[in-house]
C-alpha cells in the first residue's frame, strides 16, 4: 500500500484513538484532529501511539466550525500532503428527552455531529475527485438506526449522517472515491462504561455475540473500507454491533 495521507477527528478519543493506529499500521500518515484544550487526554494519547514514530501526528481542530476545518485542510496539505482519507469519528452527546431539551443542546450536538461532517468534507471532496482517489468513512450508531430514549437529537444527527453519506456517494462515485457509514453498536468506550454495571449487563444480554464490542473492531472495519481496493464499496452503511440489530 502507499503512505497515503488520513485525517480522523475525533482522533484523541478512545475510538479515534484505535482508529489512528489502525490506519498506520496499513501504512497511512495519519492526523489525529481534535480539540486542543483536551490536554490529560492528548498527553494519554500522545503516550499511547508514540511507538508509531511520528506516523500518528495531532493537529488541533474544531469540527463544529467552519473555517477550523479550513484551516486544517490547509495545514495537513502543506505539511504531510494532500488528504486521501477522511474519517468523521468527532462526536458528542447531550442525552436528555425532547420534552425536557433545550434548543442549545439540541444545537451544540448537530454543529459536532453532523455539521462537522460537512465541515470536513466539503474541505476534501474536490481535491479527491481531482485526484481520483479518495476514501470517506463517517462513524454513524446502530441508534441512528433504532433510535434511542433520551437522545432525539443523537439519532436524529447519526441518521442523517447516512443520508449525507448516500448522497455524497452517489456524487463522487465515477471519480474514484468512496463514501460510507460504520454503525458501531454499543462498545467499550468511555460513554458506554460509564453506565452502570447493572444497566450494562442488560444491554449485553441483548447482544447475540454476548459481548461489548471493543474500539479495534470498530477500526478495523473503518481500515478495510479506506483499503486501495475497496474501490467497489460506496454509499453503504457497515453495522458492527455483534447482531444488536439486524435489518434486511
Amino acid at each position: 500500500m502507499s503512505e497515503r495521507v488520513a485525517v480522523v477527528t475525533g482522533g484523541i478519543g478512545g475510538l479515534g484513538t484505535e482508529i489512528c493506529k489502525h490506519l498506520a499500521r496499513a501504512g497511512r500518515k495519519v492526523i489525529a484532529a481534535d480539540l486542543g484544550n483536551r490536554e490529560e487526554r492528548l498527553a494519554a494519547f500522545r503516550e499511547e501511539t508514540k511507538e508509531f514514530n511520528g506516523s500518528i501526528v495531532f493537529a488541533p481542530a474544531d469540527v463544529s466550525r467552519f473555517d477550523d476545518c479550513a484551516a486544517l485542510a490547509k495545514h495537513v496539505a502543506a505539511t504531510y500532503g494532500e488528504i486521501d482519507i477522511l474519517v468523521n469519528a468527532a462526536g458528542i452527546t447531550r442525552d436528555v428527552s425532547l420534552r425536557k431539551m433545550e434548543e442549545r443542546q439540541w444545537h451544540e450536538l448537530m454543529h459536532v455531529n453532523l455539521d462537522g461532517v460537512f465541515n470536513m468534507c466539503r474541505q476534501v471532496v474536490d481535491g479527491m475527485s481531482a485526484r481520483g482517489f479518495g476514501r470517506i468513512v463517517n462513524i454513524s450508531s446502530v441508534n441512528g438506526q433504532t433510535g434511542q430514549f433520551g437522545q432525539t437529537n443523537y439519532s436524529a444527527a447519526k441518521a442523517g449522517m447516512h443520508g449525507f453519506t448516500m448522497a455524497l456517494a452517489r456524487e463522487v462515485a465515477k471519480k474514484g472515491v468512496t463514501v460510507n457509514s460504520v454503525s458501531p453498536g454499543y462498545c467499550k468506550t468511555e460513554m458506554v462504561m460509564k453506565v452502570p454495571e447493572d444497566i450494562r449487563n442488560q444491554i449485553v444480554a441483548q447482544i447475540p455475540v454476548g459481548r461489548l464490542g471493543e474500539p479495534s473492531d470498530i477500526a478495523r472495519t473503518v481500515a478495510f473500507l479506506t483499503a486501495d481496493d475497496a474501490g467497489f464499496i460506496t454509499g453503504a452503511n457497515v453495522p458492527v454491533n455483534g447482531g444488536y440489530f439486524m435489518s434486511f
